[in-house]
């Protein structure tokens, strides 16, 4: 906004006393906040998880859609613009922004919980760790990706294409008009600053459970609520301390290091687990994805009780967590983003997480599953102290369960930096400059959002942080519809203009990379 001298926005304002009153409501009722959370997750789920799986399998099969269509030409730019980052970097950042933490914790404890639990199969059987497999691989597979793409597309599109301010109300543009300067988009940025509040404090709640689940284990440090309030208060600091001082290049070198630790941390468990027999069910679990895909995306199971439990306690609480991440994902994906043509964003996007995913799994799992077979005790661990279990039957134990620390700690910090930038700039015009005061103020409610969802979360501490992050989901989820149906709005009358067919039509394509794509169009 040009000229305005305030250094925040109303969606500020509004997005942090909504956040504040829950935090309050949070931190004087822990029980009754839970139990409420609770009772709203469950209908959500139980009212709208054939919503959940359509929406997410339709936004996915619209991304392969751009993938084959001549708008996948098109580049998140200016004709002339090139790429800022490397091939490889650029892919190895497109990873490390969507997953972070949730690999670590349930690298290992997710199959195991499915091999004993598993949505159709007996279990405890071969067909349960199929299953297992097949589940997994579905949670951090194409469909999460595919919303990010979706928000991210959308955001580098207008940002870089358009030359509007990197709000997400500003993409919806091409539908609402200027209406996006008003009400309409403050409502549709405090949604998005919700859904992101959420979803990265899940993250951190889910951090702090596995950071005290190790200490405890390794230390013998209680693994309580108090420990784990101490823990994020720590983090804190360091991170509002990064945010404060602008030390950029620390994050980056953090980000570098997280992936560093993440590739060790991976080699050691593919060549310490049963190497083989990960190798063999890398390619049998992605056949079997992949043959089930459709089946797997739409079924919401209500002829099958065994399933339908399942699917709420995992599926549609997955989809709630992705949802909310994503505003946090597309905007940094978006940013290092510029200058790939549409085409290579999606396939890039889709793919390459998607395939790191079924390896991390493959070797965490299935080396989980190997070593539980003669170390039954890991089966009835809590899911923060299983992967540590998990690693005392291993070679270089201690090693490893200290990489994994260190892993988990970098990528809570680099996460909770990262949101607080976006959060910044997302309530403060959009300025890729947002004032310290604003970071912090965003960074301390992340963490004591994470810390009151974790009181509130009962013996686990899940439960409230799944009811958040489906709760979060649902209204936030109309703005990615809508954020779809503006992209492809506007990118489809670009391609007109141009006449990208099989076949474009040049005289106007020249004509569009002489003018920098500044053309006039109908």
């Amino acid at each position: 906004m040009k000229g305005n001298k305030r250094k925040f926005s109303n969606v500020f304002t509004y997005a942090a006393i909504f956040v504040g009153i829950l935090v309050l409501l949070g931190a004087v009722f822990p029980d009754r906040f839970g139990q409420v959370s609770g009772i709203v997750g469950a209908w959500i789920t139980e009212t709208f998880g054939w919503y959940y799986l359509t929406i997410f399998t339709l936004i996915l099969f619209f991304c392969i859609f751009l993938i084959f269509s001549p708008i996948g030409k098109l580049k998140l730019g200016k004709p002339s613009d090139k790429p800022e980052f490397g091939t490889i970097s650029w892919l190895t950042m497109l990873f490390s922004a969507g997953m972070g933490i949730g690999l670590v914790f349930y690298g290992s404890s997710e199959p195991i919980s499915h091999y004993l639990a598993p949505p159709t199969a007996d279990p405890e059987t071969k067909a349960a760790l199929a299953e297992s497999m097949r589940s997994v691989i579905l949670h951090y597979g194409f469909h999460p990706w595919a919303i990010y793409g979706i928000v991210a597309l959308a955001l580098g599109y207008s940002q870089f294409r358009k030359g509007e301010v990197g709000l997400i109300s500003k993409t919806l543009r091409p539908i609402l008009g200027d209406r996006v300067d008003g009400p309409i988009g403050t409502i549709v940025d405090v949604l998005a600053v919700f859904a992101t509040v959420i979803g990265v404090a899940v993250s951190l709640g889910v951090g702090a459970m596995q950071i005290n689940g190790g200490l405890d284990y390794l230390f013998g440090i209680p693994n309580n609520k108090l420990v784990q309030g101490i823990i994020i208060a720590v983090v804190t600091v360091l991170f509002l301390y990064s945010a404060w001082s602008g030390l950029s290049k620390g994050i980056q070198y953090l980000s570098n290091l997280n992936m560093i630790l993440a590739g060790l941390l991976f080699a050691a468990v593919l060549i310490l687990g049963p190497t083989l027999f990960i190798l063999n069910m890398v390619t049998t679990s992605t056949g079997d994805y992949l043959n089930s895909f459709l089946s797997n995306s739409f079924d919401v199971a209500p002829l099958n009780d065994q399933k339908h439990e399942w699917l709420q306690s995992w599926t549609i609480y997955y989809w709630g967590w992705w949802m909310s991440w994503s505003p946090f994902v597309g905007i940094f994906i978006a940013r290092i983003s510029r200058g790939r043509s549409i085409r290579e964003f999606v396939i890039a996007v889709l793919l390459v997480p998607t395939f790191v995913s079924i390896l991390w799994f493959s070797a965490f799992g299935l080396t989980g599953l190997d070593v539980a077979q003669n170390a039954p005790q890991i089966f009835d661990m809590p899911p923060e102290t299983q992967l540590f279990g998990i690693f005392n039957e291993l070679p270089l134990s201690f090693l490893l369960s200290i990489i994994t620390l260190a892993l988990i700690s970098s990528f809570f910090i680099t996460s909770a930096d990262s949101a607080t930038f976006v959060l910044g700039m997302q309530t403060a015009f959009g300025t890729l400059s947002p004032a310290n005061f604003v970071k912090v103020i965003w960074g301390l409610l992340l963490s004591s959002i994470a810390y009151v969802l974790l009181l509130a979360g009962g013996e686990t501490g899940l439960n409230a942080l799944q009811s958040a992050a489906i709760i979060s989901a649902l209204p936030f989820s109309v703005v990615v519809i809508l954020m779809a149906i503006a992209f492809y709005k506007d990118a489809n009358k670009e391609r007109k203009y141009l006449g990208l067919t099989i076949t474009p039509n040049k005289k106007r394509m020249k004509e569009y990379i002489e003018n920098d794509g500044n053309v006039e169009r109908e």
